[in-house]
C-alpha cells in the first residue's frame, strides 16, 4: 500500500465536511461475507444454474423453494459483525464530516457498526414481509425457517425485502443516493468493481473536490480518480484520523 497516497487522502479527508462513501462487496469481505465476482467468489463457483439466474425474480416465482436453498445457504450471515470499514465510516458520520453511506450490500453492518444515514440500494436480509399481509419477519425467522419460509399468520409466502435480478430499484432510494452525491465535495469508492448497473451510474452525479477509489483491483473509474488506492478498505479506512 503506499503511504504516499495514504497521507494524501488522509489531507483531503480533513478539507471536507461533505463526504459520500459509496460501496460495494468489499467492503464486508473483512467481516467474513465472501463477494461475488472474486477469484473464489460467488459467480466462480458450480451450481445448478449460474447464481444471476437463482437470484432473479423469475427463479424466486418459479422455484422458490430451490431460491431459498440458495439464499439461506450462500447469502446469508448472520453472525457477521462490523468491521474496520463500517465503524470508521460510522465515526466520520457521528463527527459530521461523512453525510451518508450509499451501499451495494444487503447485509445491515453500516448500521451495525452505528451509521444512521444508510441508503441500500439492493435491499437489505433483514427486512422480510409476508407477500399477502405484509407482515414483517426478521432475519432470524428465515433463518430458522425449514424450507419455503411462511408467515405464521395467514400461512403465504415470505420473500426478503432484497432486489433481485429483474426487480428495479427504490426510486426513492435512487433520488436520495444522487442528492448525497450531488452535493459532496468528496466521492469515497469502496470494495467494488463498479459492474452493476444501474447502481455503479450513480457516481456520475458528483462533481465535487476529490474523487476518491479504493479498492483490491482495477475499477473502470481509476483514470477519473484524484486518489486511487489498491489494498483493503479497513486497512484503508482506519488510518483516518476523525
Amino acid at each position: 500500500m503506499e503511504q504516499g497516497k495514504i497521507e494524501q487522502f488522509k489531507e483531503a479527508v480533513a478539507q471536507c465536511n461533505s463526504i459520500v462513501f459509496f460501496g460495494g462487496a468489499g467492503v464486508s469481505t473483512e467481516s467474513g461475507i465472501p463477494d461475488f465476482r472474486s477469484t473464489d467468489g460467488l459467480y466462480n463457483q458450480k451450481y445448478k444454474y449460474p447464481p444471476e439466474t437463482i437470484v432473479s425474480h423469475s427463479f424466486y416465482m418459479q422455484r422458490t423453494e430451490e431460491f431459498y436453498e440458495f439464499y439461506k445457504d450462500k447469502m446469508l450471515f448472520p453472525q457477521a459483525q462490523p468491521n474496520a470499514a463500517h465503524k470508521k465510516l460510522a465515526e466520520l458520520e457521528q463527527a459530521g464530516k461523512l453525510k451518508a453511506v450509499i451501499t451495494q450490500n444487503i447485509d445491515g453492518l453500516h448500521q451495525a457498526a452505528g451509521s444512521k444515514e444508510v441508503l441500500e440500494l439492493h435491499g437489505s436480509v433483514h427486512r422480510n414481509y409476508c407477500t399477502k399481509c405484509k407482515k414483517f419477519f426478521p432475519l432470524s425467522y428465515i433463518v430458522e425457517s425449514k424450507g419455503i419460509p411462511t408467515c405464521d399468520e395467514c400461512g403465504a409466502i415470505i420473500k426478503p425485502d432484497v432486489v433481485l435480478y429483474e426487480e428495479g430499484l427504490d426510486q426513492s432510494i435512487l433520488t436520495r443516493s444522487i442528492n448525497h452525491i450531488a452535493k459532496a465535495d468528496m466521492l469515497i469508492i469502496g470494495g467494488t468493481s463498479l459492474a452493476v448497473y444501474p447502481a455503479a451510474g450513480l457516481i456520475d452525479y458528483f462533481h465535487g473536490k476529490y474523487l476518491v477509489v479504493i479498492n483490491m483491483a482495477s475499477t473502470p473509474r481509476d483514470s477519473y480518480a484524484d486518489i486511487v488506492i489498491n489494498g483493503k478498505i479497513g486497512e484503508v479506512l482506519s488510518q483516518i484520523e476523525v
